[in-house]
């Protein structure tokens, strides 16, 4: 089954997901097929004219630029996941996507899809980080269960 996460970039969540046998939908395979020159090193800089015109299916033309291109990444991974795993209040070095309103309105088209979601709060000791883990697992199985 196809796996949102939140934030996308987390390999931490990626990692759980494949292991459980599923497809992550993250960024990094987005942004791999828009990096051409392999001595580009800021992915961001790959962004071509027609991303933020393709990112105006997902946010407003009065929405800043960096929105609608991020968007324009972001949204169809958001159409094609048939699952998602949002993490809230993670730091930023979890995989934070460095917009605050980028990131709301992912979090917000996930919660509108309608699809089935796992939400939770980025964990502050061993023993949540054990239940976190566990919880993700527990839901992974349950999309197989339901899908098989």
């Amino acid at each position: 089954m196809k796996v949102a996460i939140f934030p996308p970039n987390s390999l931490i969540l990626a990692d759980l997901i494949e292991r459980r046998g599923h497809k992550a939908l993250v960024l990094q395979n987005e942004i791999r097929k828009k990096v051409k020159d392999p001595e580009i090193d800021s992915p961001p800089f790959n962004l071509t004219e027609e991303d933020p015109i393709k990112g105006l299916k997902y946010a407003a033309i009065e929405v800043p630029s960096g929105v609608r291109g991020r968007m324009s990444i972001f949204g169809p991974l958001i159409e094609e996941a048939e699952a998602a795993i949002i993490m809230d209040e993670a730091p930023f070095g979890f995989g934070c996507i460095g917009c605050a309103r980028t990131n709301e309105l992912c979090v917000f088209y996930l919660r509108k899809r309608g699809i089935p979601t796992l939400e939770l709060k980025y964990p502050k000791t061993k023993d949540e980080t054990t239940e976190l883990v566990n919880k993700i697992n527990t839901f992974l199985d349950s999309l197989e269960e339901n899908n098989g």
